[in-house]
């Protein structure tokens, strides 16, 4: 098979396999806390086995742990923020919101480094707004108090996400004999241990109440936090910025649909408009961030 195509067919689908991330955690009927909580467990015991498995992957293992400490601090924050916005707004709208990140990261270039805005980010941002406008802000005095705090956490999660992504690259920069799979137990190790330290604090229980939760649970583990983005990662070094940009977009569009089939999702026609300019946004901020990685 040709590796262009080949690797097209590893990001295309770890980005399907994620879009159901946010449908497992509805599924699963447990608090927020404890279904992030579970997502790290599960998570972090595969990419367990997968070191057991291959020893070159245990290069560098007792190193770096300070580092992926802060990354858990940034991806804790994420989970706790997203999977609130999920019970408050659903699974589709939740992570569209969270795909704003890549407005934050050019926001920290912009703002830490001094870089300039291209044209294409400010194209990006301006139909991103104007989308999130059309969704929500033009009725926000009219929205319920849930569907407001959802909103709310949804944007917090984009920045915590942001956050988490910039400490994550700056790590693997001074870091960079450390693998991918690594990093991710060290960091799955100490949100696991985070997120139950929380959900104790919180008065959650850790109950795992019937089948069908545990296999959403582990489902939101195994699949999405593991088999998702292993096939992403091993694919996108072989393709354009571009191309990546688009196969990504598949997540929060698939993550709609999917809601709109499994929870009866509705969206008025300004509302689905609203929809599509925030994912063109988010593409067009995706391809100007990666060209500024790029020069």
């Amino acid at each position: 098979m040709n590796p262009t195509l080949r690797a097209g067919l590893f990001v295309t689908g770890g980005a399907v396999v994620i879009s159901f991330a946010a449908i497992f955690v509805r599924l699963a009927e447990v608090e927020s806390t404890t279904s992030a909580f579970y997502r790290m467990l599960f998570g972090t015991a595969g990419f367990g086995v997968l070191l057991m498995v291959d020893p070159r992957l245990r290069r560098g293992l007792s190193s770096g742990w300070l580092d992926s400490l802060l990354i858990a601090v940034c991806f804790t924050a994420d989970l706790w923020f997203w999977h609130r916005s999920i019970d408050h707004i659903g699974p589709g709208l939740s992570t569209l919101l969270a795909n704003f990140q890549v407005f934050v990261l050019t926001f920290v270039g912009v703002v830490w480094l001094k870089e300039r805005v291209s044209a294409h980010f400010a194209l990006g941002l301006s139909l991103a707004m104007l989308g999130l406008w059309l969704l929500f802000g033009r009725d926000w005095t009219q929205l319920p108090p849930d569907g407001r705090i959802g909103v709310i956490l949804g944007l917090l999660t984009a920045l915590a996400y942001g956050s988490y992504l910039l400490t994550l690259r700056a790590a693997q920069i001074r870091n960079p004999e450390l693998r991918p799979e690594t990093r991710l137990l060290q960091v799955g190790l100490c949100c696991t241990a985070m997120l139950g330290l929380i959900n104790l604090a919180e008065g959650q229980s850790f109950v795992i109440p019937d089948a069908r939760t545990l296999i959403a649970l582990l489902a939101l583990g195994l699949c999405c936090q593991v088999l998702g983005w292993i096939l992403i990662t091993r694919g996108m070094p072989a393709l354009a910025a571009a191309v990546v940009g688009l196969l990504l977009l598949l997540q929060p569009a698939l993550s709609i649909l999917w809601d709109m089939l499994i929870f009866g999702l509705r969206l008025e026609p300004i509302e689905f408009a609203g929809c599509t300019l925030a994912l063109i946004g988010i593409y067009l901020g995706f391809r100007a961030a990666n060209r500024r990685l790029e020069d």
